[in-house]
């Protein structure tokens, strides 16, 4: 039985040994080229994790710039629409104020025509009455011209 063991191993290691071994390394460096692959797929991912976080952290500081220039811009015009209003406001007042003026001193010119009509026509009846007797009218013509005479 050992001479038949030794038989089986002597054919074993000359044909089936070295195939088997050759399978066992090349099923090893199979395994081997797998957890490489798979070492590298892990590397990848953590790349993609890594440039897709960066992409995000970008897109987010982009959107917040936007964002913030949508702000900065509502906020400069709504700025020029208000200092537009206030100088129109100013414009309108300014030339309500000039209308209310050139009123005023109508009003005030019309006042000062009137109260000229009405002491002329006062003093023009005041003469009227003064003058109705002929005597009087000598009267005063002569007071007149004394007090031209004097002033010279």
């Amino acid at each position: 039985m050992l001479i038949g063991f030794g038989i089986l191993f002597f054919i074993l290691a000359k044909l089936a040994w070295p195939v088997i071994i050759k399978m066992i390394s090349d099923r090893e460096k199979f395994i081997q080229q797998q957890l490489t692959q798979a070492e590298q797929v892990r590397e990848d991912m953590k790349n993609l994790k890594s440039e897709h976080q960066q992409l995000l952290i970008e897109a987010k500081d982009e959107r917040d710039k936007i964002l913030s220039d949508a702000r900065k811009m509502a906020e400069k015009i709504d700025d020029d629409a208000k200092l537009r209003r206030e100088k129109e406001t100013d414009a309108m007042l300014a030339e309500t104020r000039e209308a209310i003026k050139n009123e005023k001193l109508k009003a005030i010119t019309e006042i000062k025509n009137e109260i000229a009509n009405l002491s002329i026509e006062v003093a023009e009846k005041i003469l009227r009455e003064e003058m109705k007797d002929e005597s009087r009218q000598e009267e005063i013509i002569q007071k007149w011209v004394e007090e031209m005479t004097l002033e010279k």
